[in-house]
C-alpha cells in the first residue's frame, strides 16, 4: 500500500438510552419486546399525530457533545430527510443536517505512529428506524418498536489512516458513551453501530479519491476486516486502470466481503427540509452548563491522575480506566488498603491481576463480582501479607476462594490453617529431613554452589503446601547447612 494514500472517515450511529422515544412517549427498551407492540399514532407517522422533543435525549446529547470537545450549537433544526425505507413507517427519518447540535470536536487516539487528534465534524440526533427481518421464501416482516428510538449520529472528519485507528477510535468512542451513561454499548443488540467511508488516492494527489460507504457493522473486528478487505480491493482496480465507483456497498461477515448495494446518495437526493411540525430548537448556555455539571471525570483525565496521584504504569492506569466502574472500585480499594498500610500499587496489583483474571473467567461483570469481594477484602488480603501472616501463594488462593463464595478472606484462612508456619521447631525438623533427604543438593551447596539451597527451599514449601516463610525457612537451612557461621 505505499503507492496509495487510505482515507477512513467513520460515522457512529449510538442509541440515546431514555426511558422512551424521540419524539413520543413509547417506550424505548424494545429489545425482548413482541413486533410492533411499542408503537403509537406519532412513531408511526400517522397524519395528525404531532412529535414532542425529548428533552433528556437532547441533554444527553449536547453531555456527548461536550465530552468529544465540540461546540454546542444554540439555534437548532429538526429536519425531515426524505427516502423510502421499508423500516421507516412516515417516509422520511427526522434528522438534523445543517444545523447539528455538536460541531467541531475531537477525540485523541493511538496512532499508528504515535498520539494522533480524529476531528469530529458533527454529533447530530435523529430518530432510529425498524427492523426488516428477512424470510427464505422472498418475504420480508417489519417490527417498527425500534422506529423512533433516540439516536446520536457521530460523524468523524476523513483523518483516520488505516483500519487498525479505525478500530482504536471506535473503542474509544464507545468506552466514553458508555462511561458518560448515554449508551449502553451493546453492538450485538444494536445499540451502537458503524457506517464507515473509505478512499484511496495515489501518493502525492491532493484530491480525495471516489467514496465508498460500508455499511452497519456491528463490531470491531468487523469493522477492521471490512476496511482491510475494502482497500485491497480499491487498490487492486486501481493498479488495473479502473475506477472506484461512488457507492453504498455492505459487509458480509460470514464471506468476508463487501458487496455493492446502490450508488452512493449525495445530501441533495434526501431533500432535506425544516421539520413543519417541529419548532427550532433553542439550546441556552443554562442547559449546556447544567449538562457539563453532570459529566463525570472522562477516561483520560483519570487515568492520567491514576499515574500522577497513585503512581501506577501506564498499562496499569489504562486497565484500571477501561471503564468507570472499575476506576471507581479502585479508588474504594486504595483507600481500604493504605488504611491497612499498603499502597495504591497493592490494590492495583489485586484488581489489574488476580480479580480481572478471575472475571475473564467467569464471564460476569464486576458489578455483580464486587458484591462478594468488596474492597475490604482486598484489603483484608493484603493487611494478612503485610503481616506476614500469609504467603503470596496463600494469600492468591484465599482471593480466589473469596472472590467464588463472598467469605472473608482473613475467615478462609483461619478455616483452612493456611496461616504461615512461624514455629522455628518445626522448620528445623522440616529442613533437617530436606537436607537428609538430599545430598547431592547439599552438596553443591557446600562445595560452593550457593543458588543450590533454592532448591532445598522449594522443597520445604513444597512440604508446607506454601504456608511456610520462605525468609524463615532460608535461615532453618542456612543454620543447620553452616552450623559455625
Amino acid at each position: 500500500m505505499h503507492d496509495y494514500l487510505v482515507t477512513i472517515g467513520l460515522e457512529v450511529h449510538a442509541q440515546i438510552l431514555t426511558a422512551s422515544k424521540m419524539f413520543c412517549g413509547c417506550s424505548a427498551d424494545y429489545a425482548d419486546a413482541a413486533p410492533n407492540t411499542h408503537v403509537c399514532p406519532t412513531c408511526l407517522g400517522l397524519p395528525g399525530a404531532l412529535p414532542v422533543i425529548n428533552r433528556r435525549a437532547i441533554e444527553f446529547a449536547i453531555a456527548t457533545g461536550l465530552a468529544l470537545n465540540c461546540r454546542i450549537q444554540h439555534a437548532n433544526l429538526i429536519s425531515r430527510k426524505n427516502y423510502f425505507y421499508a423500516d421507516l413507517p412516515s417516509g422520511y427519518q427526522r434528522s438534523q443536517y445543517d444545523d447539528p447540535l455538536c460541531v467541531a470536536g475531537w477525540l485523541d487516539i493511538d496512532g499508528d505512529e504515535g498520539p494522533r487528534r480524529i476531528g469530529l465534524t458533527r454529533v447530530h440526533i435523529e430518530e432510529d428506524t425498524g427492523k426488516l427481518t428477512h424470510a427464505d421464501d422472498n418475504t420480508s416482516l417489519v417490527d417498527f418498536n425500534r422506529a423512533g428510538v433516540p439516536l446520536m449520529e457521530i460523524v468523524s472528519e476523513p483523518d483516520i489512516a488505516s483500519p487498525e485507528e479505525a478500530k482504536r477510535y471506535f473503542q474509544k468512542l464507545r468506552q466514553i458513551l458508555i462511561w458518560i451513561g448515554v449508551n449502553t454499548g451493546d453492538m450485538e443488540k444494536g445499540a451502537l453501530r458503524c457506517d464507515a467511508n473509505v478512499s484511496l488516492r495515489p501518493v502525492g494527489q491532493e484530491a480525495y479519491g471516489a467514496k465508498v460507504e460500508i455499511k452497519n457493522m456491528n463490531s470491531f473486528r468487523a469493522l477492521e476486516r471490512a476496511l482491510v478487505y475494502e482497500i485491497d480491493r480499491q487498490a487492486a482496480v486501481l493498479r488495473a486502470g479502473g475506477r472506484i465507483t461512488q457507492e453504498t456497498r455492505g459487509w458480509d461477515e460470514s464471506r468476508g466481503i463487501t458487496e455493492a448495494q446502490r450508488t452512493k446518495e449525495g445530501s441533495a437526493d434526501y431533500r432535506y427540509f425544516p421539520e413543519p411540525d417541529i419548532p427550532p430548537l433553542q439550546v441556552d448556555e443554562t442547559l449546556i452548563d447544567a449538562c457539563r455539571a453532570r459529566l463525570p471525570e472522562l477516561p483520560d483525565t483519570r487515568r492520567a491522575r491514576f499515574m500522577h496521584e497513585y503512581g501506577l504504569s501506564l498499562q496499569d492506569a489504562e486497565t484500571l480506566t477501561a471503564d468507570r466502574h472499575r476506576a471507581a472500585y479502585y479508588e474504594r480499594t486504595v483507600i481500604a488498603v493504605q488504611a491497612v498500610g499498603g499502597t495504591p500499587r497493592d490494590a492495583a496489583v489485586w484488581i489489574a491481576g488476580e480479580l480481572l483474571r478471575l472475571i475473564n473467567d467467569t464471564g460476569e461483570e464486576l458489578q455483580a463480582a464486587e458484591t462478594r469481594l468488596p474492597p475490604a477484602a482486598v484489603a483484608e488480603v493484603v493487611d494478612m501479607l503485610l503481616r506476614g501472616a500469609i504467603t503470596r501463594t496463600t494469600a492468591k488462593e484465599a482471593f480466589e476462594v473469596a472472590f467464588r463464595t463472598g467469605q472473608s478472606p482473613a475467615q478462609i484462612v483461619a478455616e483452612r490453617g493456611w496461616a504461615v508456619i512461624s514455629d522455628t521447631d518445626a522448620l528445623t525438623r522440616l529442613a533437617r529431613e530436606v537436607i537428609a533427604a538430599h545430598p547431592k543438593a547439599v552438596a553443591e551447596y557446600q562445595g560452593g554452589k550457593a543458588t543450590a539451597i533454592k532448591f532445598l527451599i522449594g522443597q520445604i514449601m513444597k512440604a508446607t503446601k506454601g504456608q511456610a516463610s520462605p525468609q524463615m525457612v532460608q535461615s532453618a537451612l542456612e543454620a543447620e547447612l553452616d552450623p559455625g557461621a
